[in-house]
């Protein structure tokens, strides 16, 4: 018999825009549990990302993580020894967690001086609709829109 799942511990918003989306993008930029440094670091990138756009850098990086937000995924499930992809629709927390993963992935994978620099480009990026973090949602949406044939073997 399986255990019981693990209760979400609530998060705590963050000091300066009081929302806990802020707070769980920087838990996921966080290296080596050092949780000020990301911290300066999101704010640092978020105030680049506003003198460039001349615009609120927190609107826009809520725009960019909406833009990189996934709505179908494929999965793959094992039938009759051949494996399928199978488009499924992502919960809305998973939803929220992947656009955070691939908006820090790829723009720790960005040119730039400091990774402030290399985070306010991506998230500039993907507001415009551009980048390689919205590239990554429109590769899933495809890859899903291809594997539509298999849709009736979902779970």
């Amino acid at each position: 018999m399986r255990k019981s799942q693990a209760k979400k511990l609530p998060l705590a918003p963050d000091a300066k825009f009081n929302d806990i989306l802020v707070t769980r993008f920087v838990n996921n930029l966080m290296w080596q549990g050092k949780k000020n440094t990301a911290f300066s670091l999101f704010y640092d990138a978020i105030e680049r990302v506003s003198k460039q756009t001349n615009d609120n850098g927190y609107e826009v990086w809520r725009r960019a993580l909406n833009n990189v937000t996934p709505a179908v995924e494929v999965r793959s499930r094992r039938i009759g020894g051949a494996t399928f992809q199978i488009p499924s629709e992502v919960r809305a927390d998973r939803k929220v967690s992947l656009s955070i993963k691939w908006l820090i992935r790829y723009s720790r994978d960005r040119n730039g001086k400091s990774m402030a620099d290399k985070l306010a480009g991506e998230i500039v990026a993907a507001s415009k609709g551009e980048g390689g973090a919205f590239k990554k949602k429109e590769d899933t949406h495809r890859m899903a829109e291809a594997n539509k044939a298999f849709a009736h073997f979902r779970i």
